[in-house]
């Protein structure tokens, strides 16, 4: 009897086993990509080991969900660094608010008692 040493690996994924050349060559397997089969020599003849093109398909789609969730997580992470070096200083105190240059204040409500006013632009065009 043969002994196949492997790792695991901690991490979603489609497969269940991932096996290389060395592992094909050991047990002499004849994978076929085609039909998703493996055979392998055995004391009673020949095993195969197949799936069907819908569970294929199902791993695929399962595969691209988990790689578009670990891109995502990327990005989330990227644009979080990005946003706190971009962040404005909350202690640093920040000048008054001036009105620019070429403006006028108008009273917004001539019959409140409040005289809330707001600046109005004086260089903007007629149109």
């Amino acid at each position: 009897m043969d002994t196949l040493t492997f790792e695991v690996v901690g991490f979603p994924g489609t497969f269940h086993a991932i096996l290389g050349r060395p592992c094909y060559t050991k047990f002499m397997v004849v994978p076929n990509y085609t039909y998703f089969k493996l055979k392998i020599p055995g004391l009673g003849g020949v095993i195969t080991v197949g799936t069907s093109f819908q569970c294929a398909y199902e791993c695929e789609v399962e595969c691209c969900g988990h790689a578009a969730a670990i891109i995502a997580s990327g990005e989330l992470a990227a644009i979080k660094r990005e946003v706190t070096e971009e962040a404005p200083d909350t202690k640093k105190s920040v000048g008054s608010f001036k009105p620019a240059e070429g403006s006028k204040e108008v009273l917004i409500d001539l019959d409140s008692s409040e005289g809330k006013m707001v600046h109005i632009g004086t260089m903007l065009s007629s149109e």
